[in-house]
């Protein structure tokens, strides 16, 4: 068994170290190792920035993605909107006015109504005659 040997700490220090400890290692040597571990495998030092946080890679995002929602919203009011109008206007047309039939067209489309034309009540009339004469 390895022995142990005092390393002299701030009380504020200790405690976030203890506490950190408990939360993710079993022992405190485990913790101490396990933070020196990654930083000589990283080849990082303590004192550098590792670049955006989570908080403000999201921050930025946000911040993107509202502009990006401002310009689709822009471009729908000036050119989807009024553009869709343009073209229903173009599709919604009148109806077209009733054509009035011509003049002599007008006799045939009543004698249809009537439901017999001239020709054959003439027709008829000659068939009625000679079936009087038998």
């Amino acid at each position: 068994m390895d022995s142990f040997i005092t390393i002299r700490f701030k009380r504020k220090t200790a405690k976030r170290f203890q506490e950190f400890s408990k939360a993710h290692f079993k022992t405190h040597t485990e913790t101490m190792e396990a933070i020196l571990d990654f930083f000589v495998y990283n080849e990082i030092s303590p004192h550098e920035r590792l670049g955006p946080t989570g908080r403000t890679i999201e921050a930025s995002f946000k911040k993107r993605i509202n502009a990006v929602i401002a310009i689709m919203r822009d471009m729908e009011k000036t050119q989807t909107k009024p553009t869709a109008a343009m073209i229903a206007s173009l599709f919604q047309s009148e109806a077209p006015p009733p054509k009035k039939p011509l003049i002599r067209e007008k006799k045939i489309i009543q004698e249809k109504k009537d439901g017999v034309s001239k020709q054959e009540q003439g027709s008829r009339e000659e068939r009625d005659n000679s079936d009087n004469n038998l």
